[in-house]
């Protein structure tokens, strides 16, 4: 009898292949979900990164996670709600199966958490029930940080003013961001056009807030980030020339800068153009951003030790943003095709050396949100390249795009959107929509080395939450703002996000208009 060759090969062939699909299914990591769920509202909520911080952190390396959610009480302040959705809302963390209330300055007033630092220190901002003087109807804000359990209402400037919001803390308690004084400004960097007072970057620490000045003849300035050196990075104004590179943005010209308590404030630059926006700071001081030129061409930059420059490669188009940077410089963002209306994720190992990480399927547009330190990268695959309801969370590791929403347990209760943030144990912060298509934050803890006998989803109540007793503690009076409070402040909240990419609207599952779009 003959052997039939070419079967043969062509069955040891499809073996081959076989074997290496199975191989690269199992090398992909499955999750136990966390649907962190509300506080008896409707709907859960990260820092999107201004509210976009685009690399604000929400979940550290201990595995806490911190945002907020709706509670069942309407908003005192119908004319000016807290979240578009008008619940009181208060600012929560997830640590080991546990969810706590962490309350607000004042009762039935809303709170919200933007950032946690790597010793679980948590910084934000909370209504005080107060109305801002200057501002009719519109109830104050406060910087707060929570620690131990408690509030403490950082106060306003010490020539002060009526609203102050915290964007960042770092494991020492220095709380950075921004707070408005009481000198007349028509381009407030908060909200211009509606705070009618100068925006001031600050820093916070051992109980007093330190205005840290502007760049150049600058009036405003905001504070975004801080690292675990005590380098703060935010935006100012330079001058009170018009800002004809993103004036979309904001109307003034703009850059970025660095400070430290030896250096004081230093300008980092720009590639060309009035808009430099910085979007993120590791603990080696390496600071990423977006630079918009003369032309309205958004490249991503790299700032490091006095130096700026353009991160540069291209997969077909001209534009680029970055979102995040890990420990080793490595940075995560989007790029434009040939197509400048399309763009993909992206990742930098090095200057000039930019690799396309795709889509999930077939969509025509992604972007990436975080890296760790594993060069693990998340972010949204978009099927219409504007943030909705069919947008998929993905992962990126080692060349392979992954759908999250293949990687938990069947039948689950939440359609993963969004992830938000990976830290550097694999584990993923996001926003989910479930059968109603309000938005819940969610965790994936990586299942056990057993297999996915730990993957099971588990659905966090109301009932689970955990009410902050810690005593409260207070600097001097101060205010706050808001209309969706949140929607309307959305620069002064946390970290700016670059123009390319689209975000989700800040109640979760909205759709909305791509940033950039005048």
């Amino acid at each position: 009898m003959k052997t039939n060759r070419s079967a043969y090969i062509g069955a040891i062939a499809l073996f081959a292949v076989l074997n290496i699909v199975s191989e690269a299914l199992a090398q992909q990591p499955h999750y136990k979900l966390i649907d962190v769920g509300t506080l008896g509202g409707p709907q859960s909520y990260l820092n999107d990164g201004n509210d976009g911080n685009n690399s604000a952190t929400v979940l550290n390396n201990r595995g806490t996670l911190a945002g907020w959610a709706d509670t069942p009480t309407p908003d005192p302040f119908p004319s000016f709600c807290y979240d578009d959705d008008c619940f009181v809302s208060h600012a929560f963390q997830w640590h080991a199966g546990v969810r706590t209330d962490l309350g607000a300055l004042t009762d039935g007033m809303s709170s919200q958490a933007n950032w946690i630092s790597a010793s679980g220190l948590i910084a934000g901002v909370s209504e005080n029930g107060d109305i801002d003087p200057l501002m009719s109807g519109f109830p104050e804000v406060r910087a707060v940080l929570w620690r131990n359990g408690g509030i403490t209402d950082l106060g306003t400037l010490p020539n002060g003013g009526y609203e102050s919001f915290a964007a960042a803390v770092d494991g020492r308690g220095q709380v950075v961001g921004n707070a408005l004084n009481t000198v007349p400004d028509g381009f407030s960097m908060a909200a211009p056009g509606f705070f009618i007072t100068q925006t001031r970057a600050f820093l916070w620490q051992n109980g007093a807030m330190q205005d840290l000045g502007t760049l150049g003849t600058g009036t405003d300035a905001m504070a975004q980030f801080i690292n675990e050196r005590g380098q703060v990075v935010g935006l100012s104004y330079t001058s009170s020339a018009p800002n004809t590179s993103c004036p979309f943005f904001l109307p003034l010209a703009l850059g970025s800068f660095i400070w430290d308590e030896k250096n004081g404030m230093r300008d980092l630059g720009t590639l060309g153009g009035t808009c430099a926006v910085a979007t993120g700071v590791n603990n080696a001081g390496i600071v990423i951003g977006d630079n918009v030129d003369d032309n309205v061409i958004e490249r991503a930059f790299l700032w490091d030790n006095g130096s700026i420059k353009d991160l540069g490669g291209t997969i077909g188009g001209n534009q680029a943003g970055a979102e995040g940077v890990n420990e080793s410089g490595q940075v995560a963002g989007s790029a434009t095709l040939a197509d400048e209306s399309l763009f993909h994720a992206t990742l930098w190992r090095r200057v000039g050396q930019m690799t396309d990480l795709g889509t999930v399927d077939q969509d025509p547009c992604s972007f990436a949100s975080s890296i760790n330190s594993k060069t693990q990268i998340v972010g949204a695959s978009l099927s219409g390249c504007a943030f909705d309801n069919n947008t998929r969370a993905f992962l990126w590791q080692n060349g392979s795009i992954s759908d999250l929403n293949t990687l938990i347990p069947p039948g689950a209760s939440l359609h993963l959107q969004w992830a938000r943030d990976i830290n550097d144990r694999g584990e993923i912060g996001g926003i989910g929509l479930d059968v109603d298509d309000n938005s819940h934050a969610f965790l994936l803890i990586p299942c056990g080395a057993n297999g996915r006998s730990d993957c099971q989803e588990e659905i966090v109540s109301a009932g689970a939450s955990q009410l902050s007793v810690a005593p409260l503690t207070r600097s001097p009076q101060v205010s706050n703002p808001r209309n969706s409070v949140r929607r309307m402040l959305r620069p002064r909240l946390g970290p700016v996000p670059h123009f390319l990419t689209p975000r989700p609207g800040l109640a979760g599952g909205r759709v909305f208009t791509p940033v950039g779009n005048p």
